[in-house]
């Protein structure tokens, strides 16, 4: 049974940082492919990066150039570090792998 549990969320000023952590178990982690995605208060969830099983990344425009998807096969995690936070970034965090979804970690940004 696959486990995705994230992890790092919070609340942080405008502007701050946060480095977000997804631990996965019950799968063969290195081959997959893994995005994180985010549900804004009040609205849908939406594709924020993923990482290819090579370490490709892509990224949603408004994350681009602030945020960075990484991940270790060592340690069966993907991390999402998230600079210049914006109000806008504001919302539950969650991890993907195949079409197993986490339960998610809150991030606010607000001052």
């Amino acid at each position: 049974q696959v486990q995705l549990v994230e992890s790092g969320g919070g609340l942080v000023q405008p502007g701050g940082s946060l480095r977000l952590s997804c631990a996965a178990s019950g799968i063969v982690f290195g081959i997959f492919p893994v995005a994180w995605y985010r549900q804004p208060p009040g609205k849908q969830r939406e594709f924020v990066a993923r990482i290819s099983g090579g370490s490709n990344t892509n990224y949603e425009d408004s994350v681009k150039g602030r945020f960075t998807i990484s991940r270790d096969n060592g340690k069966n995690a993907v991390y999402l570090q998230m600079n210049s936070l914006k109000p806008e970034d504001t919302g539950v965090y969650y991890c993907k792998i195949d079409s197993d979804w986490g339960k998610g970690t809150l991030v606010t940004v607000s001052s």
